[in-house]
């Protein structure tokens, strides 16, 4: 048995029903469930444990990412790929891509993980697709266990080459027989699905220009018969969408919903080039959305609307998308990134009228809605997200007499996401401090970072 107590907090963001802010509380965790939420003269807990003070401290539930792809670390800001579309941007990057191996992945998700974990990220998916010279799935799964992340790879694939009318080259697919048989491999092996579960496998192939028709359809069977959930990256570009409607004669959620995609254990990286009627299907079949701000307006790409997605009551969470195409991991940026651009959209949309006027903008802490409780709905998960009693022991906590928020403590709730972004102060995972004074507590990164960049200078060069 081991217990947690997190004590004198200043502020608690529940994200509970009721969006409740206390004061003054105190966290017990036992066993990496919240055990009792009280304030701090009525304490209980059973047992040694250890305490944290978090005095002047703001407190909120772990950030959840909802899409990313860890090995892209590796190949930050290369140069032929800083100023082009998605197409042209993964026609550069493949080739390097393809010189990744096992250890090449493995030190890319330790990076990965080590970034998003300072930026109070503590849950947090991957969707690796791509298994060079003998790269596996497991590999990123070892890094979880070891830096102490909750974790949810996604057992990723491309399967349609170049020679096939595909856009990956063809040493950079798999047979499709070899995809499937990986796949129960690694959900037999790994997956939990208990409450509190450190490990969730997902099933995603990557794309429709990657994968075969009956690759979607085959996923989507295999996943279902084992309870793990489905994703895909849809509707990111306007060349994936006539792509689509050249090849298969359909728009892009058209195209994968009538395979079989189209139901609440699926959800979608992206949604950039969606109308009214793809809104309105995704929150029919209760489909979810891992909205990337920030690669998509990297790319170009375009704007997700999730305004609009949210009103009619799609599930939306937030990604930081691959290091190469946001070239940054950091999640509370990527919250506040996402209430930006929302901002923007809206003033785009009432001035081309494409929309009724937005009456108010969106708010923080409609932000970090979408950080904590939405990404919990798109990964499935109603155990993490919010700060309740028989939840997750999943929080971040922020010193607020830090400079970066000198000015903010009229609503410091609001300051963590309006004022610039930095490392958080502490971060618990499952109950165990993983982050604390600002520094990752479960390995040193220094020659974990050498070693990456050696990989990552071979790779590209």
């Amino acid at each position: 048995m081991s217990n947690l107590i997190a004590k004198n907090i200043g502020v608690l963001v529940t994200m509970d029903d009721e969006r409740s802010e206390l004061s003054d509380v105190n966290i017990v965790i036992r066993d990496g469930i919240i055990e009792q939420i009280s304030n701090r003269n009525n304490l209980s807990a059973g047992g040694p444990s250890e305490t944290l003070d978090l005095s002047g401290h703001i407190v909120f539930p772990g950030l959840i990412n909802t899409h990313h792809h860890m090995y892209q670390t590796l190949t930050r800001a290369v140069p032929g790929a800083q100023n082009v579309g998605l197409f042209e941007w993964l026609r550069t990057l493949y080739p390097i891509w393809g010189r990744m191996d096992g250890n090449a992945v493995y030190a890319s998700a330790l990076v990965g993980m080590a970034e998003l974990l300072l930026s109070g990220c503590t849950s947090s998916s991957d969707h690796l697709y791509m298994y060079p010279n003998g790269a596996t799935l497991d590999d990123t799964i070892r890094a979880a266990y070891e830096i102490g992340m909750r974790f949810h790879p996604t057992r990723g694939s491309m399967s349609v080459g170049e020679s096939d009318g595909g856009l990956p080259p063809d040493n950079l697919v798999e047979k499709e027989s070899d995809i499937l048989r990986d796949s129960q491999r690694l959900i037999e092996k790994y997956h939990n699905s208990e409450v509190g579960s450190m490990l969730q496998v997902g099933l995603a192939p990557c794309s429709p220009f990657s994968v075969s028709s009956d690759l979607m359809i085959e996923t989507a069977s295999m996943a279902r018969a084992y309870g793990v959930r489905m994703h895909t990256h849809l509707a990111e570009t306007q060349d994936e969408e006539k792509y689509c409607l050249e090849r298969f004669g359909k728009r892009p959620l058209e195209y994968v919903m009538d395979l079989g995609w189209d139901n609440h254990d699926v959800w979608f990286a992206h949604m950039v080039h969606c109308c009214n009627s793809d809104i309105n299907a995704l929150a029919t079949n209760g489909i979810a959305i891992a909205h990337c701000p920030s690669s998509n307006m990297r790319l170009g790409s375009g704007v997700s609307p999730i305004r609009r997605m949210l009103k009619q009551g799609v599930d939306v969470g937030v990604g930081v998308d691959g290091s190469a195409s946001n070239d940054g991991g950091h999640m509370l940026a990527e919250i506040r990134q996402a209430m930006l651009l929302a901002r923007l959209a809206d003033a785009l949309e009432s001035v081309d009228e494409i929309a009724s006027p937005i009456d108010r903008q969106f708010t923080a802490r409609e932000a970090l809605e979408i950080g904590t409780i939405g990404g919990a709905a798109a990964l499935g998960r109603t155990d993490i997200g919010r700060l309740q009693v028989g939840k997750c022991g999943d929080f971040f906590a922020i010193d607020m007499n830090k400079i970066y928020y000198a000015g903010g403590l009229s609503d410091p709730v609001a300051s963590a996401v309006f004022c610039a972004s930095h490392n958080v102060d502490v971060v618990v995972v499952n109950g165990k401090v993983v982050v604390q004074d600002g520094m990752l507590q479960t390995m040193s990164m220094d020659s974990v970072v050498k070693r990456h960049n050696r990989i990552s200078a071979e790779m590209v060069s």
